[in-house]
Order: structure tokens, then C-alpha cells, then sequence
């Protein structure tokens, strides 16, 4: 395949170049299997390589004419590489909104009862803070009210920090058992 070959003249009413089809048919036939075996690798779907390996032919029709012609499949792999790369990026961005979308959950009710319950659920918790021995109630007010780390209630209190992290456990295991309906 010869350089002048393998370029179609410059289309006079739009001035654009364009790799010739008849060599775009020829590559096909030549390197679409490797090709789509290599997109297959990256991306996991062979529907999705189909796509790809679609869109990387329709860039070596448009643009193929850039790339010289010793290097053209080197240049085929290159372009499908950064289109499946795209594509990763697309799915990626997708998953993750619709992540977002799956945790956002409702939004809290406004409605009267609810704020109520909500009112209840706080006095529970503060009374079962109050009923637990007063060391163990200040490990968790350190932590929880205060937002203290561990390290600084234990230095605080002058205490080990395994001591704190003792505390802390059986302070939840009560509250567990106390909140359980």
C-alpha cells in the first residue's frame, strides 16, 4: 500500500483529508480481531469493545490520514486504547452518580410526627448515657459531644488509651442493649 494510495485527495468543497476506505477495509480485515481481543482486555464487555473497535475505525476514516503509513496499526491500538479509556471514564462518572443518587435516600419528613419521633429517639439515647457509669458516660460524651479521637480523651483523663477503647467498648454494649426495641 503506497502513500498516495492510501490517501484520497483533498475534497475541494470542504478541504478536508480522509484515509481512502478501500485501505480502512483492508486495515479492518487485517487487525480488527487483535484489536477487539485487546479492548476486550481493557474493558471487560464484549458488546462495549464492539463499540469501540466501531468508533476507533470511523476515527482511522476520519483522521487516518495523520498517521504514517508504517505506524498505522500502532496508530489503530493508540486511538482504541484512549477510546476505551473514554469509555471507562463515562461508565465510571455514571456508577458513581447513580451511587449517589442510591444513598441519597429521601429526605427527611418535615411532617409533625416525625420530628417528634426523632425528639423521643434523642431522649432515649441521653438517658441510656445517663444510666451508664460515670466513667464510662464520659468516654462517650469525649467522643461523641466533644468529637474528641481516642488518643486525646486518653490523654485528657490521664488514662492508657487501651483503658479509653475498654470503656468506650462496654459503654456501647450497654447502649446497644438499652436502644434495642
Amino acid at each position: 500500500m503506497s502513500e498516495s494510495a492510501a490517501r484520497e485527495p483533498d475534497d475541494s468543497a470542504e478541504g478536508v483529508k480522509k484515509l481512502d476506505p478501500g485501505v480502512v477495509a483492508a486495515l479492518f480485515l487485517e487487525h480488527a480481531e487483535e484489536l477487539k481481543r485487546f479492548l476486550i482486555g481493557i474493558l471487560r464487555d464484549h458488546n462495549t469493545a464492539a463499540d469501540v473497535l466501531q468508533l476507533t475505525f470511523t476515527k482511522a476514516i476520519e483522521r487516518g490520514h495523520t498517521a504514517r503509513e508504517e505506524t498505522l496499526k500502532g496508530w489503530l491500538f493508540r486511538v482504541a486504547y484512549n477510546e476505551a479509556i473514554v469509555v471507562k471514564r463515562k461508565q465510571g462518572v455514571q456508577s458513581r452518580a447513580v451511587q449517589a443518587l442510591g444513598s441519597a435516600g429521601e429526605k427527611p419528613s418535615t411532617a409533625p410526627d416525625s420530628r417528634m419521633v426523632r425528639w423521643e429517639d434523642v431522649d432515649r439515647v441521653r438517658q441510656a448515657i445517663a444510666a451508664l457509669p460515670r466513667e464510662q458516660a464520659e468516654v462517650v460524651r469525649m467522643r461523641m459531644y466533644d468529637e474528641k479521637k481516642f488518643i486525646e480523651i486518653a490523654e485528657e483523663l490521664r488514662l492508657p488509651l487501651g483503658t479509653v477503647l475498654t470503656r468506650m467498648q462496654a459503654a456501647l454494649k450497654k447502649l446497644r442493649k438499652a436502644l434495642d426495641p
